[in-house]
């Protein structure tokens, strides 16, 4: 049971960790994208198609990753290149990607889905308990922790992440010393946008191998709230995803056995989780300035 348990637990926090990592590179550039839940189902429906039609789940991913990537380029065109609002853009991102999805999901609705094999690892998946939970994974759960520990890196001890944070702290002294504000910005929104279709990707190709329409379920949203529980810090990511990765589960599992709770307030859990978890967050000013990036949401145009 315990096991069981552990395992979707897993598959439930890879996407929330795999989309909130790609967001806090954007956040980090100083640029604020609502459009996750949009590129994500974007990157679901488009994973789907591409591995049904190719059969080739690699392909499918790859083909996620490139539709994530092409709607952050439209969000990235008007929020850095026509200086219009990011909260009204990513919205409207969004809308366009929910609406979209269904407009190419409407064929494939019903039709068996091509699930991510699981890698088998000699000896180690062997361990009993310990075995099947962390060496029989597919290749996108061992991917996830892999992009965790990169960005972390490259943000704090690289030439190219001080840069990043350099933009996202003050982007008028960046400009100053020569970094290209935007050319910066639009490569951060690329990388979120490539991080969303893959979570897109991971939850029609693993999580429920098959399309359902809206199948994101407001994980977009979640993914936006953990880029600020976790302080803008990237190993904080992983204690946030899978805490609402285990809530998620949970509420599944009360479901199943039966507990005489409304399945309606079960299914929302997740979500008030969230809004409770911003609200003890938004109560320590102090943490919640520590690592803000100070120019978040504020538009530049360089000097002409």
């Amino acid at each position: 049971m315990v096991q069981a348990v552990l395992l979707t637990v897993i598959t439930a926090a890879t996407p929330l960790l795999i989309a909130a990592i790609g967001e806090l590179v954007v956040e980090r550039s100083g640029v604020l994208n609502l459009g996750v839940e949009g590129m994500m189902i974007m990157g679901a429906v488009v994973g789907f198609a591409a591995a049904n039609q190719s059969g080739s789940g690699a392909l499918g991913v790859l083909a996620a990753i490139v539709a994530g990537m092409a709607m952050s380029a439209l969000f990235g065109f008007l929020v850095l290149g026509l200086v219009t609002n990011q909260v009204a853009t990513g919205l409207a991102l969004t809308i366009l990607g929910l609406g979209v999805s269904g407009m190419i999901g409407e064929a494939f609705i019903g039709v068996p889905g091509l699930r991510l094999p699981k890698l088998d690892i000699p000896v180690l998946s062997d361990i009993p308990f310990i075995g099947p939970v962390v060496f029989q994974q597919d290749a996108i759960v061992y991917l996830s922790f892999a992009l965790v520990g990169i960005v972390s890196y490259c943000l704090f001890r690289t030439r190219i992440g001080l840069i990043l944070r350099a933009v996202g702290d003050n982007h008028t002294s960046a400009h100053a010393l020569g970094y290209s504000v935007l050319k910066v910005r639009f490569l951060a929104v690329l990388f979120g946008g490539g991080c969303a279709g893959l979570a897109g990707s991971y939850m029609s190709l693993a999580y429920t191998p098959q399309w359902v329409e809206n199948m994101t379920a407001g994980r977009g949203w979640i993914a936006l709230a953990l880029v600020v529980f976790s302080s803008w810090l990237p190993m904080r990511v992983i204690a946030g995803a899978y805490l609402f990765g285990a809530v998620t589960v949970l509420t599944f599992h009360a479901q199943a056995l039966g507990a005489g709770i409304p399945s309606q307030f079960l299914s929302s859990l997740p979500y008030l989780a969230t809004i409770v978890v911003l609200v003890l967050i938004s109560a320590n000013r102090r943490l919640t300035l520590v690592n803000t990036p100070a120019c978040l949401g504020k538009p530049f145009v360089p000097d002409r």
